[in-house]
């Protein structure tokens, strides 16, 4: 599974997403890491960031990077920050 460096703080859980092959083909099961982006936020903010710029930072540099099938799942506990988008 992949980390995110930094954030095992924000870990709540594992799940298991399964990833077609292709038509006829099955699926792969893969085993991903759940982070909370509320609590990543609080981490970059208690590093000196700002509440916008922490936003703004998970949504290019974690929710946006596609690393692969076991790329990391990012929930968020309220809606506050996308409805501000």
């Amino acid at each position: 599974m992949l980390k995110l460096d930094g954030y095992d703080e924000a870990i709540l859980g594992e799940a298991t997403v399964w990833h077609p092959r292709g038509e006829g083909k099955g699926a792969d099961r893969v085993d991903t890491l759940i982070y909370s982006g509320d609590r990543i936020a609080e981490i970059l903010v208690a590093g000196g960031m700002e509440f916008e710029d922490a936003h703004e930072f998970i949504s290019f540099n974690i929710e946006g990077a596609y690393v692969g099938p076991d790329t990391p799942i990012i929930v968020w506990a309220t809606r506050q920050y996308h409805e501000e988008s």
